[in-house]
């Protein structure tokens, strides 16, 4: 069973991808723009996992680009980043959002900024595509700006919100190529 969740969490996040969209409707005017907006984040990310993951293409893409050909990304390590690093994470701020305070919902805007600033960057850098990197342009930045904007307007999000989403998203990516970094220093050459 374990084996099945690490080798196809992406199968059981694109049946989730469905329900999630076809459950927003019934929350819409149920629920503040805020924590509605941070619903709408989680299927937005799935979309993108799509595009990133199908075919094991993002973690192939790692190791053979960054890890040159060396495993520094293991399919355990690519499930807990997107099942615990971004779907747990995005339930938890939902929670956070309707329930404390509509400004921790930022924390998935900018989720979805870094990561597609991320992806442009290393496009540039690489200069290739990279697994995700539409979905991140075509998706992330106008979702994740849209989305700012929200928050500004149904609170009036204070410059410390800004801050406190844009250290969350900062660190999960800090530690993920942390990660990679470690596990590419200690693989063979």
């Amino acid at each position: 069973m374990f084996d099945r969740l690490v080798n196809d969490w992406l199968s059981g996040g694109t049946i989730t991808l469905v329900f999630l969209l076809l459950l927003a409707p019934f929350f819409w005017g149920a629920v503040s723009a805020a924590v509605w907006t941070v619903y709408l984040m989680l299927p937005v990310y799935m979309v993108h996992q799509l595009e990133e993951h199908a075919g094991d293409r993002f973690r192939s893409f790692v190791n053979n680009r960054i890890g040159k050909g060396r495993q520094v990304l293991t399919p355990f390590a690519t499930m807990v980043i997107n099942v615990v690093g971004v779907w747990m994470l995005l339930l938890a701020v939902l929670y956070l959002a309707a329930w404390v305070d509509p400004d921790l919902g930022l924390i998935g805007s900018y989720l979805l900024i870094v990561n597609a600033i991320t992806h442009i960057a290393v496009a540039v850098a690489l200069r290739c595509y990279n697994p995700g990197l539409i979905t991140a342009v075509v998706l992330f930045l106008p979702v994740g700006v849209w989305s700012l904007g929200v928050f500004t307007a149904v609170s009036n999000s204070p410059v410390t919100a800004h801050l406190t989403g844009l250290a969350a998203a900062l660190l999960l990516h800090a530690v993920i190529v942390m990660h990679v970094r470690a596990k590419a220093a200690a693989a063979p050459r």
